[in-house]
């Protein structure tokens, strides 16, 4: 049978074309444009330099650091284009998180300073990225794909496209505290640094009293969270993201600093976003377990659990990153385990002998190619997939399945909004695709 190629393709045609998404998320990339922003009277944010945000506090004698990229060359940028704002010494370092993104440059902001190094004390032991999530070349932040076909990575434009992350900058804090919060005096600067579990169970915010300003560290981002991470890491605890955004809008700030992307001014602004993603995440939250509670299954849930329009039109709740999806099925795993309650899944067929059965009753592999063909054509990506995997958990190594799965995934990833599933439906597809012109140059 003839199967139709369209590797290298990054917009293929199909009937039903809707690239609305792609199109939302290439818009968002605006957030990611390097800048340097005056958050108040001496404090400056690095927007854009890396994968993350640096923020700057002027002091008598000197600069304070919070958080510091994602390597030595991104930390270098951001120092020049600090310019005479920074000022040396630098007194302080403080690690909102343990995240790469956040630690990586370390070194050329302390120079020859030797400040303190500041975090929670759960940073020393924090687990890193297990990577259950790169099967088959994988990538959530996309880092190999060509650049015709990469947007941006959810929370940052670049991760590690062109400087990757690295330890190499690293310095492990010399002072941590072990509770819910730490009140000092830096360089006499009032800082209250405050444990808000996020995206990270050591996360903490950095709170300026005196100033009004609010450094958030991962706790709040301009898209919706990423409770349930494709990429290979634990489901985050919504209550305690729900109880860290309690604590962060009972403080009135009048300026925040997320971990990445714009910042934001103004008491109202500062509470409507922070009210919104709490409010998200216990929507999320709250639907799932009452689900849970009434035996509901998680596919059931993804079915039911949506947003409320005032909810899901929010800007700060735009599924870039996390979705409401995989939050729902994160949060059914964490509380309720892996069995959904059907006891035809208790010890189910391997996806071997139920894909033989499966292709059996469809009248054998090339009726199954026909159908994966066909439903490519109507644009059905994801049963096209699903299809091409039946043979594939045959013959793995049948090039018209991998063929088939490539478009049907390069199908799916060009109309995703999520970055993260964007990313790694095309970094298989072109995985795949070099593992049969790999077999073929053999």
């Amino acid at each position: 049978m003839a199967i139709v190629s369209i590797f290298g393709m990054t917009a293929p045609a199909f009937a039903g074309d809707d690239f609305s998404g792609r199109e939302k998320l290439t818009a968002h990339s605006e957030e990611f444009h390097a800048r340097i922003v005056e958050v108040a009277e001496g404090i400056y944010t690095a927007i854009g330099y890396s994968a993350s945000n640096v923020t700057l506090i002027q002091v008598d004698g000197g600069s304070i650091i919070v958080d510091t990229s994602a390597n030595p060359v991104d930390a270098k940028a951001i120092v020049e284009a600090f310019g005479d704002r920074m000022a040396h010494p630098v007194r302080a370092i403080i690690y909102t998180h343990n995240h790469p993104d956040h630690t990586g440059g370390a070194t050329i902001f302390a120079a020859d300073d030797n400040p303190e190094i500041y975090s929670h004390k759960l940073l020393v032991t924090a687990s890193q990225d297990m990577g259950r999530g790169r099967r088959d070349g994988g990538d959530v932040f996309g880092t190999a794909l060509p650049d015709a076909q990469f947007i941006n990575a959810g929370t940052q434009l670049e991760y590690g496209r062109t400087t990757p992350h690295t330890r190499e900058g690293f310095l492990a804090p010399t002072r941590t505290f072990s509770g819910e919060d730490e009140r000092l005096i830096i360089a006499g600067v009032s800082i209250e640094m405050i444990l808000i579990p996020g995206e990270a169970d050591e996360n903490i915010s950095v709170w300026l009293p005196d100033r009004k300003v609010l450094i958030a560290g991962d706790v709040l981002l301009k898209a919706f969270p990423n409770i349930a991470p494709l990429r290979g890491l634990p489901t985050r605890p919504a209550d305690k993201w729900i109880a860290s955004l309690d604590k962060l809008i009972a403080l009135n700030a009048e300026y925040i600093v997320p971990g990445h992307m714009s910042t934001l001014a103004g008491v109202e602004e500062v509470k409507d976003a922070l009210t919104a993603y709490r409010d998200g995440i216990k929507f999320v939250y709250d639907k799932t377990m009452e689900g849970i509670s009434k035996g509901k299954t998680p596919d059931e849930l993804v079915q039911e659990v949506k947003l409320p329009a005032r909810l899901a039109q929010h800007p700060y709740l735009q599924e870039y990153y996390g979705t409401v999806a995989w939050a729902v099925r994160g949060i059914y795993s964490q509380n309720a385990g892996w069995f959904d309650g059907n006891p035809t899944h208790i010890f189910p067929l391997t996806d071997r002998e139920r894909a033989e059965k499966l292709v059996a009753l469809a009248g054998g592999k090339e009726k199954m190619l026909e159908g994966a063909q066909a439903s490519l054509s109507a644009g059905e990506f994801q049963w096209a997939a699903e299809q091409a995997d039946y043979i594939l958990a045959m013959q793995p190594q049948n090039s018209e399945a991998i063929n088939l799965k490539v478009q049907a995934l390069r199908g799916l990833g060009e109309r995703q909004m999520n970055a993260t599933s964007r990313n790694y439906y095309l970094t298989v597809a072109q995985s795949l695709e070099n593992r049969v012109e790999a077999s073929r140059s053999k």
